[in-house]
């Protein structure tokens, strides 16, 4: 079985790309699973833009063709040089045309782009059961990856970060892989010629009306306010990357509210924390108990796994998750 998860993936892409002649790159973060099929179509190719190197084939192609994908993959490039096939993972067939492309053992590497996966799902199981074959997970980032995404970036522009600084934009990130790219890429550009990043430059750069109306959406579910949290729902008009991105700040203001409770201090708030939100998490930190935090720890966990599963119906799930937060924190709960 070679399922590579997401956390490993850098280590396939860097090193061990040569070791497989199938990749599906399946995930609930739309933006990381493409930017990791670039990254390997890059390594596999010479030149993606030509035709002649790179074939690729919607998943209407191979709807209606299911023999096309391994007769592409048998034919002998004209100009000669490295040849792939970059084919989308949406059609019904597709795992029965990949099986007899696996069966056929051709030298033309195959790369799936697909999105979220479930466990048994018959490609998925397919491509994790052949040998020469790599599925690679991509799902959200967690703290771990946009530490090591933000020092990555900034370090190649010159730059350096300040602690809190790091920790507001990471709050910041997380949903979507090339939207979070986008944001440092944009906090960069401002801060260029400064030589370190702060609290502030990152506030005026990345913390915009979009990222202060999940701050606002937050404040009000926590503080028990549904009227306020309808009215920064409705400003954010939330798909399902908006909905993915507020429930993961819903979810580590949670987990740093339940730290800071447990540990008895507001040390986790000391920094990354913008003075306007500093009154509004003391009062929530005094309304709260620990075990009524661990319990919204989990639910809102819980309903990020739905969103992933099924990322249509995000925005109700993260409203609905929301509502039951701010309906907890009315009555006073320890």
């Amino acid at each position: 079985m070679v399922a590579i998860k997401s956390s490993e993936a850098e280590r396939l892409l860097t090193r061990d790309v040569a070791s497989y002649s199938a990749f599906l790159v399946y995930g609930s973060d739309v933006g990381l699973v493409s930017e990791r099929v670039r990254r390997l179509v890059k390594a596999l190719v010479d030149d993606p833009g030509d035709p002649f190197q790179l074939v690729r084939l919607g998943a209407d192609d191979v709807a209606r063709e299911p023999t096309r994908l391994l007769d592409e993959a048998q034919t002998v490039p004209l100009f000669g040089g490295r040849r792939a096939i970059l084919a989308d993972g949406g059609a019904r067939t597709m795992a029965a045309a990949v099986e007899r492309y696996l069966e056929a053992s051709s030298p033309c590497p195959l790369v799936i782009e697909a999105g979220a996966l479930k466990p048994d799902a018959p490609l998925r199981k397919l491509v994790e059961r052949a040998r020469k074959a790599a599925a690679i997970a991509c799902y959200p980032d967690g703290e771990r990856e946009l530490a090591g995404l933000i020092d990555a970036e900034v370090a190649a522009a010159g730059l350096a970060i300040e602690a809190d600084a790091k920790a507001l934009l990471a709050s910041l990130l997380g949903a979507d892989r090339l939207a979070s790219r986008s944001e440092i890429e944009k906090l960069i550009l401002y801060a260029h010629g400064g030589g370190t990043i702060r609290v502030a430059d990152v506030e005026a750069a990345v913390a915009d009306a979009s990222a202060q109306g999940m701050d606002d959406a937050v404040d009000a579910a926590f503080g028990g306010d549904t009227a306020a949290l309808d009215a920064a729902a409705s400003r954010l008009h939330l798909g399902p990357v908006e909905a993915g991105l507020l429930l993961g700040a819903a979810l580590r203001h949670a987990v740093m509210l339940h730290k800071a409770k447990l540990s008895g201090e507001g040390a986790p708030f000391r920094g990354g924390l913008s003075p306007r939100r500093k009154a509004a998490v003391e009062r929530q930190l005094a309304d709260f108990g620990a075990e009524a935090l661990a319990r919204m720890v989990v639910r809102l966990g819980e309903t990020i796994g739905q969103l992933r599963r099924d990322p249509r119906l995000a925005p109700d799930h993260a409203v609905r998750t929301l509502w039951a937060v701010a309906q907890a924190s009315r009555p006073r709960r320890r």
